[in-house]
């Protein structure tokens, strides 16, 4: 007999002996119904002590009432579940914190889920008392993963595993929600909350046991300086003082890097002692230093860390979109910026004029970067792109080019579009200040019966090509043999070190517009 078959008889007959103890024994229809409803008793208790044990098996078990899709399990989450454990018990023992964690990891790897969601939720089946605080760099995200985590616990199958443990009534919202639990003698206490904001939020009157950092900057927008710098203030100056035990609580932060100044790297540069650092790259082909333990690499798989969710087809699609510089932050956790030789100019391939008008074309855009002054100085220019049909494959038609005074670049813009036709859509820069915008409108009205628009010049011009330069250095870019061509190759030869950038530019711009409307990395 199985040690387990010997259990549940052992179990049974210890049933029995109450039923005949409390002169149940003569209703056989009770009797099973008592055993069938201890039984199941004794089921959630083993459950609900396996989950308290390893948060792994209640991310594992739970997983289906915080998302509709099937969980891809991988090594990388045992090992952050068992990292977030360990920190969860030394604040739960009351012990000073060894270390603030640092977690690096590409998108889509479920952290959100592990850490923002379920992790507040496993402590709180082995603590009901701690409090959270969890950030984001969005409101709207915040709230959502609190929403997420709050409907778990009020779920059916928590409430059949943790029946003790609920949502209190009067203070049931998404951004701060609190705990009531009962103890071993029933007696009901109030327990841990969960406040949700957004980095930069007021936290006065808030404090934490454990605070949660999820993804302070927001991947999806252009990183400004200005922005960078008051995450980080923030984090430091308002954050850190939300802790309820100054040597114990930790702060938890998880993130793809974004930026040599991100709060990972602004958090490293201070060469504390007392931060722990894992950074888990996408790929270690070319990303093995940033690797953080190193002793990792036995769990990658021809080089990945989840070939199922992450392959190297689907790594090579997200290169194409994020671009070098992205890339090498949010999946190499490696943000160092494009350097000279940023474009492989030996891919470029020229076309024949002939050739080109024979090709379909799904979208052609000239897009004009207008910073340009008369005799000398600054280039407008407009460079003239189009996107192949069913192709990945993108032509430079034409370029204008020249150092012309505003009405002049602005009779040559008007002319530039009648040649063009209306089936070339129109974009240019709005420069910075009121004289841009003023400036932006006169082209829009000069162009009057074509589809034109402006967007608003920001950032580096480094982060906008850096999408652009992907598929340059990959041969998906053609020039159409013209006398322009040679000083186009030769700007993005040297760029971003040249004399000028004004091709680069406007290439980027159209090529980000017709993409996704990407604009790019921003500082």
């Amino acid at each position: 007999m199985t040690r387990t078959k010997a259990s549940r008889l052992g179990f049974i007959r210890k049933v029995h002996a109450i039923n005949q103890a409390v002169g149940q024994t003569s209703d056989p229809s009770y009797s099973s119904t008592f055993i069938n409803a201890s039984l199941t008793t004794h089921a959630s208790r083993i459950r609900a002590e396996k989950c308290k044990r390893s948060f792994s098996y209640f991310i594992k078990y739970f997983w289906d009432q915080i998302s509709v899709d099937v969980l891809q399990w991988n090594w990388h989450m045992d090992y952050l579940a068992d990292e977030l454990m360990e920190v969860a018990r030394r604040v739960g023992r009351g012990e000073p914190r060894e270390y603030d964690l640092i977690i690096n990891i590409p998108p889509g790897t479920s952290k959100s889920s592990i850490c923002s969601i379920m992790f507040p939720v496993w402590c709180w089946i082995n603590w009901p008392w701690m409090r959270f605080i969890n950030t984001s760099y969005s409101g709207a995200l915040s709230l959502e993963h609190a929403e997420i985590s709050r409907d778990l616990v009020k779920s059916r199958k928590f409430k059949d595993v943790f029946p003790s443990i609920t949502i209190k009534q009067d203070k049931d919202t998404k951004s701060n929600f609190r705990l009531v639990y009962t103890d071993d003698d029933n007696a009901l206490h109030i327990g841990g909350s969960r406040l949700s904001t957004s980095v930069g939020g007021t936290l006065t009157g808030f404090h934490g046991h454990i605070l949660i950092v999820d993804d302070p900057i927001d991947p999806n927008r252009s990183i400004s300086t200005v922005e960078l710098k008051s995450t980080n203030h923030w984090m430091d100056q308002t954050l850190s003082t939300r802790k309820i035990n100054k040597e114990v609580t930790p702060t938890i932060l998880i993130m793809q890097r974004l930026h040599q100044n991100d709060p990972t790297g602004h958090i490293l540069a201070k060469n504390k002692t007392n931060v722990k650092h894992i950074s888990l790259p996408g790929d270690i082909r070319e990303y093995r230093e940033q690797l953080k333990p190193s002793f990792l690499a036995c769990n990658y798989i021809d080089g990945l860390l989840d070939p199922t969710r992450m392959s190297w087809k689907a790594l090579m699609d997200m290169k194409s979109n994020l671009g070098q510089y992205g890339y090498s932050g949010q999946i190499g956790q490696h943000p160092v910026p494009p350097s000279g030789g940023m474009f492989k100019v030996e891919a470029f391939s020229i076309i024949t004029p002939s050739r080109a008008v024979d090709m379909e074309f799904e979208i052609i855009i000239r897009y004009w970067d207008k910073a340009a002054t008369a005799n000398g100085g600054a280039f407008a220019t407009g460079v003239k792109m189009a996107k192949v049909a069913k192709e990945k494959k993108w032509v430079i038609l034409d370029v204008k080019r020249g150092q012309w005074a505003t009405d002049e670049r602005e009779r040559i813009i008007r002319a530039t579009a009648e040649a063009d036709g209306t089936g070339v859509i129109v974009w240019h820069e709005q420069e910075p200040g009121s004289g841009g915008k003023d400036s932006a409108h006169a082209t829009t009205s000069n162009l009057s019966g074509f589809v034109v628009y402006s967007e608003r010049a920001t950032g580096d011009k480094v982060y906008r090509a850096d999408p652009y330069s992907v598929q340059v250095n990959e041969g998906n870019v053609m020039l159409v043999q013209s006398d322009w061509n040679h000083e186009y190759i030769e700007e993005c030869r040297f760029f971003p070190f040249g004399t000028y950038k004004d091709q680069v530019d406007a290439s980027s711009g159209a090529f980000n517009r017709m993409n996704g409307g990407k604009k790019g990395w921003i500082l």
